[in-house]
């Protein structure tokens, strides 16, 4: 019932909207389209949600499964979904959305349609059903729950064929009609390529674009679950940002030019991820991301969960730029999120609930240039108000219009948030934010969209005054909130990083934090020896590092960093010994060096001495558009550079949507003085390969 008189509100709403304004400006302003469904509009207010990566590459300790293993190997030991459910809840988050099933196949459900799933698992004796317990979990916590169906299915014999639309509508139904309702529905833009097919181990291309009959699919969602919100990267309801970084655009639209979009099209990326302002749908962004570098648990990466520093910075880059933010957690083999993912969760919110503690705008005086028919209706004042369904409107066409907050006296702040009343549509083009110090107006920003939400950290100011002004818009500016903080200050962890000759250096931003460090694999504390100058590690060492802050006795948390042999004395010649200065062994990961299939065959890397070497590491390029990947790869080791053995061969499983660093272990040691990376693969079509950084395991 509540949902339905919602629903009536809002289409009253627009109803009175679509009035001949030009009577009166009294009247709400016409919607400028496209505008959101109140299902979208809802969606948008959950802004952050979490992302449970959980399946069969969990125990096989991959990113993309081939869909070649035995149900069996799911055996979770400690499977607890309440944790999750309490996890997110603890941590501010209005839902979660589970892997159902990735590009494997496998299903975390008994469903009725394959053998390959949790009902021929030794997992509760083939009688447990994951998204059961993580329904039951969320309804305990006051959660919404989402469910990812990867549309790839590389175990299924029927992919790439008519049949297997049909199998794969007939799972998602299960989802829709067995759990519950559901908030979410994702479906993954990656699909066909390599796969085990029921035995055919073959490659299997599709038509991105007619295969699946999209619109069908869609029709029947919302047929099954009305309220749910269809992710895809053209919607219909939410739209991939376009990375894995958590990253939105300085300029995003929510409207999209949907007809032009398909899922897993190569330029959606660089053309469409960041909406258009002459978009057809309103189609809201959403931005996802893994809080460790990879999707899937893996215990090497136990230490390499993402900072405070990384996290906050996807938190404003993402719902701080009109994005939704879908954080995602690796649940490990026991079936739980990882107790290092936790704590840097609980960080993230602990620091998010300081930034935003004391509003300082809220119910302050104010002033605007225009205001549309009386104030009580549209007046300024509504903007700092705390209720996001009241607004500070101008006339009709009015686009340039200002508002200022009168602060009462000098006051500090270092965030901005404004946001749009979005459910008449987005409008803002661009905005700058001024504020009064010592009687002169100072200009402390410059932005283009708002949209839902746009969030500004800003040096600290101390104004009496704040001014916001709408430079361009596409009709009169319709502003809801504007608040303002002082966050305190983040102590972040040092940056290490080591040059080529192994000079390692532990950098902070901040002015007057210590920073302190140890090598031999201890704990630092305030007590261990204080970073003054670069060190030398030239051998297989852990730098332990953090900062401190004497003025507030703030500290962050230890990082660590562990690095092998140094790069020191490495030289890259080709087959004639011919040698090449190379950005690829200079332990620098933003820098590139660029090449060929051909001419990488010819390459070798020359160690300077004979190494026992059990593996190797590559990275490819950082770029933000990264291209020139390899995908698919042979390494070789030889002791004179003349006779090679190949150590490894293999597929860097989602390397293209998500860049990392790369570690293969060989199953033995092999003495070499020489190696060699060759490319069996790249991710685009062009030849053309990108390689951050290639290097040696040791230890």
């Amino acid at each position: 019932m509540k949902k339905q008189i919602k629903k009536g509100r809002y289409t009253l709403l627009i109803l009175l909207s679509m009035i001949a304004v030009s009577c009166s400006t009294s009247y709400p302003p016409a919607p400028v389209n496209p505008i959101p469904s109140a299902d979208q509009v809802a969606w948008q207010e959950l802004e952050f949600y979490g992302f449970l990566h959980f399946n069969m590459n969990t125990f096989t300790n991959i990113e993309w499964g081939y869909g070649d293993k035995a149900p069996d190997i799911f055996n979770p030991s400690e499977l607890d979904a309440r944790q999750w459910a309490r996890v997110a809840k603890e941590a501010g988050m209005k839902g979660l959305i589970i892997t159902a099933k990735h590009h494997d196949g496998f299903c975390l459900w008994p469903s009725a349609y394959t053998e390959h799933s949790v009902k021929n698992s030794v997992w509760k004796d083939g009688k447990g059903d994951v998204i059961k317990e993580l329904a039951e979990a969320c309804k305990e916590y006051g959660l919404k729950m989402g469910v990812y169906l990867s549309p790839w299915d590389r175990n299924h014999a029927d992919y790439g064929k008519p049949e297997y639309v049909t199998y794969f509508r007939n799972q998602l139904r299960e989802l829709l009609t067995n759990y519950g309702d559901i908030f979410e529905v994702w479906f993954d833009g990656a699909n066909g390529g390599d796969g085990y097919y029921g035995g055919a181990n073959e490659v299997r291309k599709v038509d991105k674009l007619n295969y699946y009959g999209w619109e069908e699919t869609y029709k029947m969602v919302k047929e099954l679950q009305p309220n749910a919100v269809i992710f895809s990267d053209a919607g219909p309801g939410t739209r991939w940002v376009g990375n894995e970084h958590g990253f939105a655009y300085e300029t995003t639209w929510s409207p999209l030019l949907k007809d032009s979009v398909y899922g897993g099209m190569l330029e959606y990326s660089k053309r469409y991820s960041m909406g258009q302002e002459n978009g057809t749908h309103w189609v809201p962004a959403e931005a996802d991301v893994s809080i460790r570098p990879g999707w899937y648990y893996h215990t090497s990466e136990d230490d390499k969960v993402r900072s405070l520093k990384s996290l906050l910075d996807i938190y404003y880059y993402s719902i701080g730029r009109n994005s939704n933010l879908l954080l995602n957690f690796p649940v490990d083999t026991r079936g739980l999120i990882h107790e290092n993912d936790v704590k840097q969760l609980q960080k993230l919110t602990g620091q998010l609930k300081e930034d935003f503690a004391n509003p300082l705008a809220k119910n302050k005086s104010t002033q605007a240039s225009n205001v549309r028919g009386s104030s009580s209706t549209y007046g300024p004042s509504l903007a700092v108000d705390g209720n996001k369904e009241t607004y500070w409107a101008t006339d009709d066409g009015l686009v340039n219009a200002s508002l200022t907050i009168d602060l009462g006296e000098p006051t500090i702040f270092n965030r901005f948030l404004v946001q749009e009343y979005i459910t008449l549509g987005q409008r803002v083009k661009k905005f700058k934010v001024e504020a009064e110090v010592d009687g002169n107006w100072k200009e402390i920003a410059n932005q283009t969209t708002i949209g839902y939400k746009r969030i500004l950290r800003l040096a600290p100011v101390k104004a009496t005054k704040v001014r916001l002004t709408i430079e361009e818009a596409k009709d009169s500016p319709l502003i809801s909130t504007i608040e303002l903080y002082n966050a305190p200050v983040v102590v972040d962890e040092p940056f290490i990083s080591r040059s080529k000759d192994g000079k390692v250096n532990l950098e902070t931003p901040e002015e007057g934090v210590a920073v302190y460090y140890t090598l031999d694999g201890s704990e630092p504390t305030t007590r261990s020896k204080s970073f003054k100058t670069a060190f030398t590690v030239d051998t297989p060492t852990i730098v332990k590092t953090f900062s401190f802050d004497p003025q507030t006795k703030r500290k962050s948390d230890v990082i660590s960093k562990t690095f092998d042999v140094s790069k020191a004395y490495w030289k890259v010649t080709d087959t004639k010994g011919k040698t090449y200065i190379n950005q690829a062994i200079d332990d620098n990961n933003k820098t590139d060096w660029t090449t060929d299939k051909k001419m990488l065959d010819n390459y070798q890397i020359d160690l300077g001495e004979t190494e026992l070497i059990i593996g190797f590491t590559y990275t490819p390029t950082q770029r933000k558009y990264a291209v020139g990947i390899i995908s698919n790869y042979s390494f070789y080791g030889s002791i004179d550079g003349k006779r090679w053995v190949q150590l490894a061969q293999g597929e860097f499983s989602n390397i293209e949507a998500n860049p990392i660093a790369q570690k293969v272990q060989f199953k033995k040691p092999f003495k070499a003085k020489y190696i060699k990376l060759k490319s069996n693969k790249v991710t685009d079509t062009k030849e053309k390969i990108i390689i951050a950084e290639i290097g040696i395991l040791t230890k």
